[in-house]
């Protein structure tokens, strides 16, 4: 390379040949023949060879040499020059076998010929040196070749070019662009082919800067308008994401082959750049220059990334007028487009039409059936091709499981799972990825776990799979362990995507601590410039209770996408904070960015708990009539919970039967947690009968109607229901609470006194309990939901996982910290008074998180305004 800059810094380009310090003398000697002495004891050897002629003259020798290279015969050949001396054979009879030995690719003959050249000190000119080189090349040893080169001036380029060829075939693209240098310094005049050669090198090291001074040595020597140099420059430019400089070279081509445009249509159709490849194709047709496979596999690539299937269409007719339908590229690229395009009737015609499907056939279709989710038909096709003889590839089975993933098809993902076990393809890591991901989108984290535990090699996505199942699998623990366990083994960085699979296990647990950790290796490897790990934090920090930081950050994201925007309304509405959500809703809307189903459903969730009636109506009218989304049962559902929030529980029960698709047990559940809020035992009766058709092994929904009863005090309704509950063999989930301190997370069960601070916690909620009654606060019993006395439903109540996880918050973290505790179930009345008062009695904020909703506690009030 630096031989190469400094002949193009010079300013001129006559470049004089490098002379050896002692020039070549021409040989000339006259061999005196003698009948008694030209034949030695050796001689009479090689006499033998020849069926024992008599002894021959010296033009005979070479003779005899060229008959055998004539026949190809080098075993003799080979065995004659053993027995011969230097002025037995001529230069030009050497050359004609070294030809034969480069055309035969026998190194161990051309070997034993360079072996009689330098034995006999036969000075080797530049032809000989040529074909000396060109023998080592042909025969694949290129550094005896590049000797030959490096001792021998060689004048034509094509013995150059040769061997800068082989070496970049072999990956020495040093090794070629050093020859190119060389080349420049020996004053050999390079040719077209020349350029072509070094440009792969610079286009294979990606080297920039070396090819862009190669092309201004190309222009410089006059090579600029020769099709084969363009091309090459195309080639090197395009390869290296230059696609502004390729079309700069392109438009000043004077002379476009149909490689030309290929090369440009291609270029920018494999960098994303569709629609121009696709107008230039166009530009091609009208121009009449005749089009080839590679183009109009180049354009059906377009068409499938555009989804331009009209265009697509077209390019099929135009194809089957050439006589392309029988070649295989053709056929399996345009059953690609359609099939990306969704037009399966169109890939399944050209799949049925196909007289050789291959491998790839079966994969574009397979993968066709899965993105219109058509499971069933993918499975059955994966069946067909083993039927067929056809052995599927790691691509075919990656694309089965793909399609098993996606329709949550465990049995037919285990299937497959066996399949590969029988064909030993178990080991390969994109196939274990595969399954990874198969078995965790079906919810079967177990099976993922044995996968991932079994693979003898894993790479970073291996890691992410596995931590994203445990994260979207609620396994928040699982995922935050490994994840730790990936820190500490050092082998892989964590990327984006890993930060992204491990927040949500940061959210669900509210581990405030662990996420700021998170937090802060982004920001030193700088992620947050990915929207995607950017909405990540946003939404981690929203759940975690930091609302403040969750704004902070999104107004720092450059470019918000839509689920920017949707993350941060679902955090105000989680907070309660219902016209802080419908303001960022409205403000999206002005910035251009229609809403989705998933943002109407966060707007009316924070509606709904802020007590904004009027606006919930609007915002679902809006969703109907002017943006024209048809409610689903999620839409629904959150109506239903605004209404039984604020006391509407008659209009709720019209609403919901008048909904134009049957409700599931999840709207009927908002209105019987709405029955709870205001007591209405009656009509929570109806809807509880409803609720336990439709799921009658949840055992939620038999603890909510019994904890309606327990609090309007019919107990014997609450032993029924407790009977019906053991009968059915359901369990209740146990309340729990949990509090990060320190980074580590104490979890607190209802009635649990195993934790190490318990006697002082207990010893606290007495002490806060008895400045409440001091104060006018009673305890409110109804909650402690059992049939006792006063003084048991006191104690009882003291006993919520909630106020112990608070009360440790106050006894050990540090002064001023706010307070987060998370609750798996509703927090119960009496605990929402006394985190109001613990608030203001400690002056700490407390932020606790239940299955509904966050409540912000300062100064003894809470955010929730008791809509909860």
């Amino acid at each position: 390379m630096a031989m190469l800059s400094a002949n193009l810094s010079s300013s001129s380009f006559s470049f004089v040949p490098s002379r050896r310090s002692q020039t070549h003398k021409e040989t000339a000697s006259v061999t005196r023949v003698r009948k008694d002495s030209i034949f030695n004891k050796a001689s009479l050897r090689t006499a033998s060879i020849e069926h024992r002629d008599p002894p021959q003259t010296l033009t005979d020798a070479n003779t005899r040499l060229r008959r055998l290279c004539e026949s190809g015969d080098l075993e003799n050949i080979a065995k004659l020059l053993r027995v011969s001396q230097k002025y037995d054979i001529d230069p030009r009879t050497l050359c004609s076998v070294l030809q034969l030995c480069a055309d035969t690719r026998s190194l161990k003959h051309g070997k034993e010929v360079d072996s009689f050249i330098r034995r006999n000190g036969v000075v080797v000119d530049s032809n000989m040196g040529s074909k000396l080189a060109l023998m080592y090349t042909n025969c694949g040893d290129l550094r005896e070749a590049r000797r030959v080169f490096d001792q021998v001036r060689i004048e034509k380029a094509l013995f150059w070019n040769i061997l800068m060829n082989e070496l970049a075939k072999a990956g020495d693209f040093s090794g070629s662009i050093e020859l190119f240098e060389k080349m420049m310094g020996s004053g050999v005049e390079m040719d077209s082919y020349t350029f072509s050669c070094v440009s792969k090198s610079f286009s294979s090291l990606r080297s920039v800067d070396g090819g862009e001074q190669l092309h201004g040595y190309v222009l410089k020597l006059g090579f600029g308008e020769c099709s084969s140099v363009g091309n090459s420059l195309l080639a090197f430019y395009l390869k290296n994401g230059r696609v502004e400089s390729a079309r700069k070279v392109f438009d000043e081509m004077t002379e476009r082959d149909v490689i030309s445009w290929n090369s440009m249509i291609n270029g920018y159709v494999s960098t994303g750049l569709t629609e121009q490849g696709l107008y230039l194709f166009v530009e091609m047709l009208c121009s009449g220059i005749e089009f080839d496979l590679a183009t109009v596999v180049s354009v059906f690539a377009g068409c499938a990334d555009s989804c331009l299937v009209s265009l697509g269409r077209a390019v099929h007719g135009i194809g089957l007028k050439a006589c392309m339908s029988r070649e295989d590229r053709f056929c399996n690229t345009l059953l690609d487009m359609y099939s990306k395009c969704s037009d399966l009737d169109s890939a399944k015609a050209v799949f049925t039409k196909m007289s050789d499907r291959s491998v790839v056939s079966y994969t574009s279709m397979i993968a066709g059936y899965a993105r219109e989710g058509l499971a069933g038909e993918a499975v059955k096709l994966f069946a067909e091709m083993e039927e067929e003889g056809i052995s599927p590839d790691v691509y075919t089975v990656t694309a089965v499981l793909n399609c098993c993933a996606r329709n949550r098809l465990l049995e037919e993902g285990k299937r497959v799972h066996e399949w590969i076990k029988e064909n030993d393809m178990g080991f390969d890591i994109f196939l274990s990825n595969a399954l990874m991901d198969m078995y965790a989108k079906c919810g079967s984290m177990g099976e993922a776990e044995i996968v991932f535990s079994e693979m003898p090699v894993r790479d970073i996505i291996s890691w992410n799979t596995i931590i994203g199942g445990y994260s979207k699998n609620c396994y928040a623990n699982e995922a935050l362990s490994l994840f730790n366990l990936l820190l500490e083994e050092k082998r892989f960085v964590p990327d984006e995507r890993t930060v992204v699979c491990v927040l949500p296990a940061c959210a669900s647990l509210s581990a405030f601590d662990k996420g700021r950790e998170i937090h802060g290796y982004i920001m030193r490897n700088g992620f947050f410039r990915d929207r995607h790990v950017a909405n990540s934090l946003v939404d981690m920090y929203a759940k975690c209770g930091a609302l403040l930081l969750a704004r902070l950050l999104f107004d720092e994201i450059a470019s918000k996408d839509l689920v920017s925007w949707t993350v941060m309304i679902a955090g105000y509405g989680m907070h309660g904070f219902g016209k802080e959500a419908i303001a960022l809703f409205d403000q999206k809307r002005r910035e251009g960015i229609e809403p989705d189903e998933i943002s109407f459903v966060s707007v009316l969730y924070a509606c709904s708990h802020s007590g904004l009636v009027d606006e919930g109506w609007r915002f679902f009218n809006i969703m109907r009539h002017e943006c024209k989304i048809e409610p689903t049962l999620e839409h629904y559902a959150c109506v239903v919970d605004m209404l039984a929030r604020t006391g509407e529980l008659s209009k709720a029960y019209r609403f919901i039967e008048s909904m134009p698709i049957p409700p599931d047990a999840t709207i009927w559940g908002a209105l019987l947690c709405g029955c709870r809020i205001h007591h209405d035992v009656k009509l929570a009766e109806r809807v509880a009968e409803r609720v336990f058709e439709l799921e009658p092994e949840n055992t939620g929904y038999y603890v909510l109607m019994a904890n309606i009863y327990a609090e309007a005090e019919k107990w014997e309704e609450v032993k029924r229901l407790r009977k019906r509950i053991g009968q059915r063999g359901l369990r209740k989930n146990p309340g729990c609470s949990w509090i990060e301190i320190k980074g580590r997370v104490n979890i607190f069960v209802a009635g649990d006194s195993s934790h190490p601070e318990t006697e002082n916690i207990e010893a606290l909620l007495r002490r806060v309990r008895a400045r409440m009654r001091e104060e006018g606060y009673s305890p409110q019993t109804k909650y402690a939901l059992i049939d006792a006395e006063e003084m048991e439903k006191e104690e009882a109540l003291c006993g919520h996982s909630e106020k112990l996880a608070m009360g440790l918050g106050i006894l050990t973290s540090g002064h001023g910290k706010i307070i987060r505790v998370t609750k798996n179930l509703r927090v119960c009345g009496d605990c929402h008074e006394m985190a109001k008062f613990m608030s203001k009695l400690t002056g700490r904020e407390i932020v606790l998180r239940d299955s509904n909703r966050f409540h912000h506690f300062k100064d003894g009030h809470c955010s929730c305004r008791g809509f909860w």
